[in-house]
């Protein structure tokens, strides 16, 4: 009898041979197990979604002849100009000085990111990644077959030789960054890392993505210039910058729309937009009509909102960790974004914790191993508090120290 699976396993390209599945989105699946206390996912809290607002807008544009016409229509792949034009204003007024033709829209920032390793990746090419970094970014970029380096630690707090740093390694590399309220750590580059990070750029003619899923959920500190603003600050405008921004709304308003966006010189949109045609021709066009107009009323106040809420759980989290956790845990805290990055006495894998949490404390979380380009460091696992409550955050983190301390 015929091995089909074999067959077809002969069949894949050879880059499939790369790719591995998400762990995080297998996690995910422990969610539908109602006894776990999950925070594993880093999926926002769906009782925060503008709900209503968003219904009133479905309606709105299928109760309207002519708009329903052009929301279930074809539309172009740079996306819906309105929604362009509300983007370009608001990264304006944080720095970002752009027109509608420096952004296209994507499904998700996933999309962008993949769409951006088309773009710049050939086999053997460098990408540049903070240790550890967002696994859906190593996941992106591995399909096309590049090298990775680590940034290693404290490159960015003093002087980086960058011609050390790049030494055999393929030239004019990618850079890949989340500086606000990372995943996995919930860590934020400083005003002067960021610089440092440019600097860097220049040295080493990178190529630079911001990854900003996270930024507008700041709930503590002051807010930083992003990558981008400081970049146009140095070269004189969006056209001679080398950073390119990845936003969304999956985070602040509904991942369910698919709606993210990318924000760079024109030369580096035109080339997406013909990848993107390619692709899957443009995000749904109904959901960039209600993106639009869910963003256009209170959208200040719902961002409010949303900070509030994820402040508590994160305080909420923190102070469950300064109660409970034995010594020599030691961990993040973040200002805003949804996770917290734990770091557990030498000798504790974090995969194997997960296993026993599961099987003795019903609590699940993500091991950090996988989150790492190059060599992990196995004692770690990222918490997200985005789902549960104070009193599930509290007890979460009570059982997950008592098993930490029974493997100390």
């Amino acid at each position: 009898m015929t091995d089909h699976t074999t067959a077809w396993a002969q069949r894949f390209s050879e880059r499939m041979s790369r790719v591995r599945a998400n762990e995080i989105r297998e996690l995910l699946k422990l969610l539908d197990q109602p006894d776990i206390l999950s925070f594993a996912g880093g999926i926002p809290d769906p009782g925060l979604f503008p709900s209503e607002r968003i219904q009133a807008s479905y309606q709105a544009v299928l109760s309207d002849p002519e708009l329903s016409q052009q929301a279930l229509q074809y539309s172009v792949s740079e996306g819906y100009l309105p929604l362009r034009e509300w983007l370009a204003e608001r990264m304006g007024a944080h720095g970002v000085a752009c027109g509608p033709e420096n952004i296209m829209l994507t499904a998700g920032s996933q999309q962008a990111l993949d769409l951006l390793g088309k773009l710049f990746l050939t086999r053997g090419d460098t990408v540049v990644v903070a240790r550890p970094t967002y696994l859906g970014a190593l996941q992106a970029f591995t399909a096309y077959e590049p090298h990775y380096l680590d940034l290693p630690d404290g490159a960015l707090d003093g002087d980086c030789d960058a011609e050390a740093l790049m030494a055999g390694r393929a030239e004019r590399p990618l850079g890949y960054f989340v500086p606000d309220y990372a995943n996995p750590t919930g860590e934020s580059m400083t005003t002067a890392q960021r610089r440092a990070l440019l600097e860097l750029a220049d040295a080493t003619d990178m190529t630079l993505i911001e990854d900003a899923a996270y930024r507008e959920l700041r709930f503590a500190g002051e807010a930083l210039p992003s990558l981008l603003a400081l970049d146009i600050a140095r070269s004189g405008s969006i056209e001679q910058a080398r950073t390119l921004y990845c936003g969304t709304f999956s985070k602040t308003i509904s991942p369910a729309l698919r709606l993210g966006w990318v924000c760079g010189p024109k030369a580096v949109i035109e080339k997406l937009v013909l990848l993107k045609q390619g692709s899957d021709l443009h995000v749904s066009t109904i959901n960039q009509m209600v993106g639009w107009r869910t963003v256009t009323e209170d959208y200040e106040q719902h961002l409010s909102r949303l900070r509030n809420a994820y402040g508590a759980k994160a305080q909420a989290t923190l102070d469950a960790l300064d109660r409970h956790m034995p010594q020599g845990v030691s961990w993040s805290k973040p200002q805003g974004g949804m996770f917290v990055w734990l770091r557990l006495p030498e000798g504790i894998d974090g995969k194997d914790l997960l296993a026993r949490a599961i099987a003795e404390e019903r609590v699940a979380f993500v091991p950090g191993a996988p989150f790492f380009a190059e060599s992990a460091a196995d004692n770690t696992i990222r918490l997200s508090y985005s789902l549960p409550t104070a009193a599930e955050i509290d007890d979460g983190m009570a059982r997950l120290a008592r098993l930490i301390a029974r493997q100390i």
